[in-house]
């Protein structure tokens, strides 16, 4: 692509906004910020003039670089002349500022957002509500779905995984599930990733019959299990004694061509160690071993004591 640029200059054919957007963008997601403000210093030397995509990716490529001030003081520098921002303007903006935890800040821009007539969108109410609830402000994160839905925003299944991961992520599973819930209501399909996070959510509260429950119906909706769900279903089963329950999981995912790994057997152990059966715990050790997985600090930690 580099080559057919400076081959078409040197043809004496003046590179377009949509020619210069496209490197641009490929430099910042390159991480090549330098290179991407030399280009751009090129473009305005060309005098071809940048349109709102290009300040965007400019904003977004210096939030990506760790530059967030940076990325400010030009959104703040732009909006002081003629440039209408967009949700593309703030969504790394406010990203930016929420993974540093600076959740006011954050929320301030938000508001400057409709100041200045930007309507937002899906994107950025997932944004703000995976921010907070990562930050475990859960309430807020509550608050923020329920403004989307009321401004007539309609929540996308990221929408929906976002909200239930971070309930589970505070015990708060059964919030979680209302949630779950909704999401099918609405018509949208549960994935793997959001059935995997309430099958986890429900097992680490030791709600297992309602998780096998959940493990049935993805699997009756064409999903198939990955490693990650099996493991969580392992580890949650040993730890409340269904160690033949757990048994069976681990059985399956070898049937469904699954490679098990450290995670997956040092749950087993663990499920077989409480459970009182150290036999059958270092029999899974054997097995590891044979198999040619590598034992954790995790894996000497979980099983019994031989005496």
């Amino acid at each position: 692509a580099w080559g057919l640029f400076e081959e078409m200059k040197n043809s004496g054919c003046a590179p377009d906004v949509f020619t210069y957007n496209l490197l641009l963008d490929n430099l910042g997601k390159s991480g090549r910020v330098d290179e991407l403000f030399e280009l751009y210093e090129e473009m305005l030397c060309r005098e071809c003039k940048p349109n709102t995509i290009t300040q965007n990716i400019l904003i977004s490529s210096l939030v990506k670089s760790n530059s967030l001030e940076k990325a400010i003081d030009l959104y703040y520098d732009l909006i002081s002349g003629d440039f209408s921002p967009t949700p593309c303007t703030y969504g790394p903006l406010i990203d930016g500022l929420l993974k540093l935890g600076k959740l006011d800040e954050a929320k301030n821009f938000f508001e400057e957002m409709m100041d200045y007539g930007c309507q937002p969108n899906c994107a950025i109410y997932n944004i703000l509500i995976n921010g907070f609830g990562k930050a475990g402000d859960v309430e807020t994160a509550c608050e923020l779905f329920g403004r989307m839905v009321r401004e007539g925003i309609r929540p996308d299944l990221k929408s929906y995984t976002i909200l239930v991961d971070c309930l589970c992520m505070v015990g708060k599973v059964e919030d979680a599930m209302r949630y779950f819930r909704e999401l099918k209501s609405t018509g949208i399909d549960p994935d793997l990733i959001s059935y995997n996070l309430m099958i986890n959510g429900l097992g680490r509260c030791r709600r297992l019959e309602e998780a096998l429950s959940l493990f049935d119906e993805m699997c009756s909706r064409g999903i198939s299990p990955n490693l990650y769900t099996y493991n969580s279903l392992i580890l949650n089963l040993g730890i409340v004694g269904m160690t033949e329950e757990a048994g069976k999981m681990y059985k399956e995912l070898e049937l469904k061509g699954l490679e098990p790994n450290v995670f997956t057997y040092n749950a087993l152990i663990r499920g077989y160690s409480m459970s009182g059966n150290p036999d059958r715990a270092y029999a899974v050790y054997e097995k590891m071993m044979v198999g040619g997985c590598s034992p954790n600090t995790g894996t000497f930690a979980q099983l019994p004591n031989q005496s």
